[in-house]
């Protein structure tokens, strides 16, 4: 008995000595980067968005661009502007030769190897899966996985998933998608969840997260505080839910709880609006009542928090980006993800830290967070 008690007493200094070593690098780390450094690691961008003679005015001129090798122009904007991560789309990827050289040209891009991230849910939502010139398993939407009520067939489904991503030398796939499809009208959620019951819905969740986890890629909750129950898309404009935070907390926070249990490293915000939860049409993306009170308060969420995508309608149609970039900061973001004219966005971050709008401390607080991500990444381990 003695012996285990001495056993058990060296394990934990073990534990707590490695846990305090990991923590020592981080600080050590952030102390060594520049203002820039930090800002950059608090972008995810699209591989277009270090083109700087291309602006785009919506996302569907890209795809006939077909944007799919690094060119000198993205090496030399990726010195000024270094983004914490890059994610691709189905225009960015031919075929797995293409994939892996762009790839490894996009890590080698800047001195601090970016994320390599991507939306691989299942059925509509799959870059790669959907890809014809990649011969990898395809799944139907992961409601469909779920509709057997088998925790087993959603886990194996994000197991293989996360096989070939991790194959294919990716660190983040940005699903499950843990809304509640509680609103037959809802045009952008559907099957995309897992379920309109949110007690099977987090089972789903957790399950898919620990397919993931099993095979070393980050998954990502989505999408912060719930989309399933809205009208509208907020891709294209102005999305809102009339519930309660009380209404929301019997339904659409079950599943986000789970996940969060379940060791989430990642939760993507939603640009809906709650006028019944913050008392105004902010997006939940910018309220730092959404983010700081609820997620990190009341869940006791303490990972990386990441926007959806920045240049979608529900913000761009209601704030210049550079605005919106900087209240997400504010209200408590980690990542800025898509964001349109990134190097403006960039420097008008840097500008707002240098005159005192944004605490130097704040944007710290949240490339700790992004730092100890990236240990976890399983891309970056040898890089």
């Amino acid at each position: 008995m003695r012996k285990y008690l001495w056993g058990l007493a060296a394990l934990t200094i073990l534990l707590f000595t490695a846990c305090g070593s990991s923590d020592n690098d981080i600080e050590k780390e952030l102390q060594g980067m520049t203002l820039q450094e930090k800002v950059g690691q608090m972008f995810i961008v699209r591989p277009e968005a270090l083109d700087m003679d291309f602006f785009y005015s919506s996302p569907t001129e890209l795809q006939s661009r077909s944007l799919v090798e690094v060119s000198d122009q993205m090496r030399a904007a990726a010195k000024s502007y270094p983004p914490g991560g890059i994610i691709l789309f189905k225009h960015n990827i031919v075929d797995e030769p293409q994939l892996r050289k762009f790839m490894a040209d996009l890590r080698g891009i800047t001195p601090r190897a970016p994320l390599m991230c991507v939306d691989e849910e299942g059925g509509q939502v799959a870059r790669i899966a959907n890809n014809k010139n990649f011969r990898v398993p395809k799944f139907p939407p992961m409601g469909q996985v779920a509709a057997s009520g088998r925790t087993k067939d959603v886990q194996e489904a994000a197991t293989t998933i996360g096989t070939y991503l991790r194959q294919l030398d990716f660190d983040i796939d940005f699903a499950p998608v843990a809304d509640v499809n509680t609103n037959p009208s809802n045009i952008v959620i559907g099957s995309r969840a897992f379920s309109n019951e949110p007690e099977m819905a987090a089972d789903m969740v957790k399950a898919y997260l620990h397919g993931l986890q099993k095979t070393g890629i980050i998954g990502c909750l989505k999408h912060f505080p719930g989309h399933g129950d809205t009208y509208a898309d907020s891709h294209f404009g102005y999305a809102m839910s009339r519930k309660t935070w009380e209404e929301m907390a019997s339904c659409e926070m079950i599943p986000f709880k789970a996940g969060i249990s379940a060791g989430t490293q990642l939760i993507m915000t939603a640009h809906i609006s709650l006028p019944n939860v913050t008392g105004s049409n902010i997006p939940s993306t910018l309220s730092p009542m959404i983010l700081q009170d609820k997620l990190r308060g009341e869940l006791g969420y303490h990972g990386v928090i990441i926007t959806d995508a920045m240049e979608m309608g529900a913000i761009l149609r209601q704030y210049p980006v550079e605005d919106a970039s900087i209240m997400a900061i504010k209200a408590g973001v980690d990542i800025l993800l898509c964001v349109r004219e990134y190097p403006k966005v960039f420097d008008a971050v840097v500008s707002a830290v240098r005159r005192g709008e944004i605490p130097e401390s704040r944007i710290d607080e949240s490339v700790r967070r992004i730092l100890k991500l990236r240990k976890s990444a399983p891309g970056l381990q040898q890089k």
